[in-house]
C-alpha cells in the first residue's frame, strides 16, 4: 500500500517511511523490511548482490509496484531514476543516461530514487553526476556498484542480505570496514563455538567409556566385602550416575548454537606459461598504431610497451576508441608485435567462450591445466561455494555468467589477460572479488574500466586517451590523477564554501524557519551574487 501525505512542517524531518514490506517473486521472499525511513537530506547508498532486490524496493518507495504486505508512507514528492533506459538511436548509452538525470533533477523532488545512475558514463561524467548530488538539497538513495561514487556521496549504506535491510552509518568505506569486523567476530564466534564442542564431546566420549568399564569389581573392595555387600549393585548405581552424567553433556551438546563456518578465500598460487622468462621484460610493443571510425580520426601515430608483469588500465572518455585499442592488439593489427611466449586471454561483454548447457565447473575446466582443487579456490573466490559449481550456466545470471567466464580465462592457459569493462552488471561484493584475483594475479594485465576503485587498486601503468592524444603514465591511478591535479583558484573556493554554507541554511530554513535565518540566508545570496560579478 503506497500512500502520499503533504508536507507539514515538523514532519518534514522523516520525509518517508514503511513498515512490514514483504515482496515475493513466484514462491520466494524476495523482501520482508520490518521498518525502513528516510529523513531529510540523508545520502543513502543501495547495496546488494544481484537479484537480492535493490530495484524492487526504490520502485516500491516510489509507489510503482504494489508490496504483499506493509505500507509506504510518503511526506514528501518522490522521483524515480531507472536503471533500465529507453535508448534513442540517435544517442549514445551515457547521453542517454545523462538526459534522464537532467530530467528527473529539473523536476526538484525532496526525495530522488537514482538506480544505477552512472550506467554508461564515463569517469568525467560520473564526476559531474557527484557534483550535482553533493549540492542537491533533497534526499536520495542511489543504487551503484562505483564503490568510489558511495564514497564520496553517502553517509548511510543501505544492504540487502538475505532479504533483509541491514543499515551502516558512514560511507562505503565504512561500511565494508565493519562488514570485515563482523567477519571477524564471526571467525571468533566460530572458533569459541568449535572449541566448547570439542570440549563437550570430548567429555561424552570420556562419561560413555567410564559407564562401560563399571562392571569390574573395584580395586579398593576386597572379595570378602564384595561377597556381603554384592557387587552388581554398586555397578548399577555406579553405571547409572555415568549415563546421567553422559546424557547431561549430550544435552548440553545438543542445546549448544550452531555457528556456521565464515567462507574465507583462500589465497591463490598458480604456475603460469613462460612466467619466469617474460616478467619484467616486453611482451607487447605498439608501434605508430592509429584508429578510425568513419571518418571520424580516434588517435594516430600510438607508440608504446608492455612489459610482464604490467597491470595497465586503459582509460579516457566514451567514444575515446579504449575497446578499439585492445582489440587491435587481440587482433594483432599492423603495428602491434607481440612476443612469441604470450598466449592472450580476452574478455568482452559477449560471453560467448560459455556452453550453457554445460555446468560452471565443466566451462571452467575445459582447457585448463589447474588442478580442480584450484578451479575450486578460484570459483569459491568469486562465491560459487560447494554444489554451486555444478549449476548449469543456463539458469544463471547475467553477472553471474560474467563471473564463471572471468574464471574461465584466469585458470586458462594464458599469460597475459585482456579485459573490457570487466566489471559491468557485477554487484560490489564481486567486484571486490574480481579485484582481490587480478591483484594476486602474477601475469599480465591489460583492462579498460570506468571503475576507478578498481583502476586505483589494480593498475601499474595508466594509459589515458583524451582529445585524440594518448598518453602513457608509469605509476599508479593515484599518482596520475595527483600530476593532473590543478591548484583551487582562491575565487572558486570562496564560491564553494558560500555555495556550502546556503546548503546548510537552506536546510535548517525547511524545518525550522526564522528571521535571523532568512537574513543569513539573504546575506550568502548577496555575497554569491557578488562574488559571480566579480568574476566577470
Amino acid at each position: 500500500m503506497f500512500c502520499f501525505i503533504p508536507n507539514k512542517g515538523d514532519e518534514l524531518m522523516i520525509l518517508l517511511e514503511a513498515s512490514n514490506l514483504k515482496i515475493s517473486v513466484q514462491d520466494r521472499i524476495l523482501l520482508a523490511i520490518n521498518k525502513l525511513a528516510i529523513h531529510q537530506n540523508e545520502r543513502i547508498g543501495l547495496v546488494g548482490k544481484n537479484g537480492s532486490g535493490k530495484t524492487t524496493l526504490l520502485k516500491a518507495l516510489a509507489g510503482e509496484i504494489t508490496t504483499d504486505t506493509g505500507t509506504v508512507t510518503a511526506k514528501a514528492v518522490v522521483e524515480l531514476l531507472p536503471q533500465l533506459k529507453i535508448t534513442a538511436t540517435t544517442k549514445s548509452g551515457g547521453e542517454v543516461t545523462q538526459q534522464y538525470i537532467i530530467e528527473a533533477i529539473n523536476k526538484n523532488p525532496e526525495i530522488l530514487l537514482a538506480d544505477e545512475p552512472t550506467t554508461n558514463l564515463d569517469a568525467s561524467h560520473i564526476e559531474w553526476l557527484e557534483k550535482i548530488l553533493k549540492n542537491w538539497h533533497g534526499a536520495f538513495v542511489v543504487v551503484s556498484h562505483d564503490r568510489a561514487f558511495l564514497d564520496t556521496l553517502c553517509t548511510t549504506i543501505w544492504s540487502i542480505e538475505g532479504g533483509k535491510l541491514h543499515v551502516y552509518k558512514g560511507n562505503y568505506t565504512d561500511y565494508a570496514q565493519q562488514k570485515q569486523l563482523e567477519r571477524k567476530q564471526q571467525e571468533l564466534s566460530y572458533e569459541k563455538y568449535i572449541k566448547e564442542k570439542t570440549h563437550l564431546e570430548k567429555a561424552l566420549a570420556q562419561k560413555k567409556q567410564k559407564a562401560q568399564r563399571a562392571t569390574k569389581k573395584p580395586k579398593k573392595k576386597s572379595s570378602s566385602e564384595a561377597k556381603i555387600t554384592g557387587a552388581k549393585p554398586y555397578f548399577a548405581k555406579k553405571q547409572k550416575k555415568l549415563h546421567q552424567a553422559a546424557k547431561a553433556i549430550e544435552t548440553r551438546l545438543n542445546k549448544l548454537q550452531q555457528v556456521k563456518k565464515p567462507q574465507v578465500g583462500a589465497p591463490l598460487k598458480m604456475d603460469l606459461l613462460a612466467e619466469d622468462t617474460i616478467t619484467g621484460k616486453i611482451v607487447i610493443r605498439i608501434n605508430e598504431l592509429s584508429a578510425s571510425f568513419g571518418e571520424l580520426l580516434l588517435w594516430e601515430g600510438v607508440s608504446f610497451d608492455v612489459r610482464g608483469g604490467d597491470k595497465l588500465a586503459i582509460i579516457g572518455p566514451n567514444g575515446s576508441g579504449k575497446t578499439t585499442l585492445v582489440k587491435k592488439i587481440v587482433n594483432r593489427a599492423k603495428g602491434v608485435v607481440i612476443s612469441p611466449s604470450v598466449r592472450i586471454g580476452y574478455f568482452d561483454q559477449n560471453m560467448d567462450i560459455l556452453d550453457v548447457n554445460l555446468s560452471i565447473l565443466e566451462n571452467v575446466s575445459a582447457n585448463s591445466l589447474q588442478s580442480e582443487a584450484f578451479i575450486r579456490t578460484v570459483l569459491a573466490r568469486l562465491h560459487f561455494f560447494r554444489d554451486d559449481v555444478y549449476k548449469q550456466v543456463k539458469v544463471l545470471s547475467g553477472g553471474e555468467r560474467i563471473k564463471v567466464s572471468l574464471a574461465k580465462l584466469f585458470v586458462s592457459d594464458i599469460n597475459i589477460l585482456i579485459l573490457d569493462e570487466p566489471t559491468n552488471f557485477l554487484d560490489t561484493e564481486a567486484m571486490e572479488a574480481l579485484e582481490s584475483l587480478l591483484c594476486e594475479y602474477t601475469g599480465t594485465i591489460i583492462f579498460v574500466s570506468h571503475d576507478r576503485r578498481l583502476i586505483e587498486n589494480v593498475a601499474t601503468r595508466v594509459l589515458a586517451i583524451n582529445n585524440k592524444q594518448v598518453e602513457i603514465f608509469d605509476g599508479t591511478y593515484h599518482e596520475y590523477k595527483k600530476s593532473k591535479a590543478k591548484p583551487l583558484d582562491p575565487q572558486e573556493h570562496k564560491r564553494l564554501v558560500i555555495e556550502t554554507k546556503i546548503s546548510a541554511v537552506l536546510s535548517r530554513l525547511s524545518i525550522e524557519p526564522s528571521p535571523a535565518l532568512e537574513a543569513e540566508f539573504q546575506e550568502l545570496m548577496a555575497a554569491k551574487k557578488a562574488l559571480e560579478g566579480s568574476e566577470k
